[in-house]
């Protein structure tokens, strides 16, 4: 007679657990784009270069091609987040994920970038790490992206860490595109190294800006690429300015 209620419990548990499962999938939101910020705010980063990147996002996200794309996105949105990132244990989440649908959308999460404060000031380049933080990120989001997208921008080589290449596989694992903006003022291969090491996954491509000057030109390029999500049919180069390659990793 003692077992029937521990046979009530489990026939209870098996009829529940689809229904409990089916509920916790339906509370994550589908997106049609995650698409999460990766900004490095490492050592080699001074004050100004700082601002420099934060300005160019702010600007992007007000800009009317922009704003444009993230309409033509899909009917389900963009889901946006931002990290800072720098060495082994240095990266904070700077803007949570949030949907954006609109131009309203897009020009409030401007006016949050502004007022965001620089959370890492110091510390080496640990891009493994950085990768294995923005695969918990995503997984834990409560959005979930039809496409999913890691844009990371540095001025340096990885130097601390998780191995680049263990960090990078995970995301692919999980076909998460991997996106490169490589700031070529202190390396000027940084982009064959980004080129060779970092960027990856379907339709993955890698930007290039002199400086931080020409970032705000770049990184807006790179976000209204990875809204659109259009292949890349040919190798742009421009001296003076951004220049776009292909990934060769698929």
């Amino acid at each position: 007679m003692k077992t029937w209620p521990h046979l009530f419990w489990l026939l209870a548990f098996l009829l529940l657990a689809p229904l409990m499962a089916a509920e916790e999938l339906n509370a994550t939101q589908q997106v049609d784009l995650q698409l999460l910020l990766a900004v490095d705010s490492s050592s080699s980063i001074d004050a100004r270069e700082f601002d420099l990147q934060m300005r160019g996002y702010a600007e992007a996200f007000r800009s009317k091609e922009v704003q444009n794309a993230i309409r033509g996105v899909g009917d389900l949105g963009v889901a946006v987040a931002m990290v800072h990132w720098a060495g082994e244990d240095e990266q904070v989440i700077a803007q949570d994920w949030q949907l954006l649908v609109g131009a309203e959308d897009s020009v409030a999460f401007a006016d949050q970038l502004d007022q965001t404060p620089r959370y890492v000031r110091r510390g080496s380049t640990a891009i493994g790490n950085m990768f294995a933080f923005a695969h918990a990120m995503v997984k834990a989001a409560p959005y979930a992206g039809r496409r999913q997208v890691i844009d990371v921008s540095g001025d340096g080589e990885s130097n601390k860490g998780i191995p680049v290449a263990r960090g990078r596989a995970s995301l692919l694992e999980q076909r998460i595109t991997i996106n490169g903006l490589a700031i070529l003022n202190e390396e000027p291969a940084l982009d064959i190294y980004y080129q060779q090491h970092v960027i990856g996954g379907a339709g993955a491509f890698l930007i290039s800006s002199p400086g931080f000057e020409e970032f705000g030109d770049a990184i807006r390029q790179k976000i209204l690429r990875e809204l659109e999500g259009a292949p890349l049919s040919m190798d742009e180069s421009d001296e003076s300015g951004p220049r776009v390659q292909f990934s060769q990793h698929k």
